[in-house]
């Protein structure tokens, strides 16, 4: 009985231990549709289609950097999957999540991503505009889910502006398009 209990406290402690490796992660999906076209010639022929980019992120992480506004996380090779018109695109390398939450304005997560098709690289920056306030400043020391979800996604009208967007890079050309739709945790 004793040996019984001494095996049972020891597998407490072992997995008390190792509780801060299995750190909780969280989903987040962006889905929606991208366009229109606010810059860039479109190669990929998005305009119109669906998109999808989720990212997968560990709790844990400690950020890349801060400002008193912002976060940037560096996300290990594989935690961001981009989905255009129901083609996947790998993934390849470190990948970012920046969250920002400034005095005024909305909130926003950026997602960038290096990409790979048919030995061809590229880069993708998925930027989600979400209501004021999605976020508190807890982001600026662990990943931490918005609230409330799921959000719906209003697209930008002009690159780089006020809204949700996608810009991809592919051989030296950029496209910027409004993406529409919905944020989810």
């Amino acid at each position: 009985m004793y040996l019984k209990r001494g095996f049972m406290l020891s597998a407490a402690v072992l997995a008390m231990g190792l509780s801060p490796l299995m750190a909780a992660s969280i989903t987040y999906t962006i889905n929606g549709t991208l366009g229109p076209v606010l810059s860039g010639s479109d190669p990929l022929g998005a305009d119109g289609e669906s998109g999808v980019i989720t990212a997968t992120v560990s709790t844990s992480l400690a950020p890349t950097s801060t400002t008193t506004t912002s976060a940037t996380y560096t996300l290990p090779a594989g935690s961001i999957t981009v989905v255009i018109n129901g083609t996947t695109y790998g993934t390849t390398g470190t990948s970012t999540l920046k969250y920002s939450f400034p005095a005024a304005g909305p909130d926003t997560m950026v997602f960038s991503a290096k990409i790979t098709d048919h030995g061809i690289s590229g880069t993708v920056v998925g930027t989600a505009s979400l209501a004021k306030g999605s976020f508190t400043s807890a982001v600026r020391t662990h990943p931490h889910k918005f609230t409330p979800t799921p959000q719906t996604l209003t697209a930008a009208t002009t690159a780089g502006g006020a809204g949700s967007q996608v810009k991809y890079t592919i051989l030296g050309s950029s496209t910027v398009l409004g993406l529409s739709g919905t944020a989810s945790n």
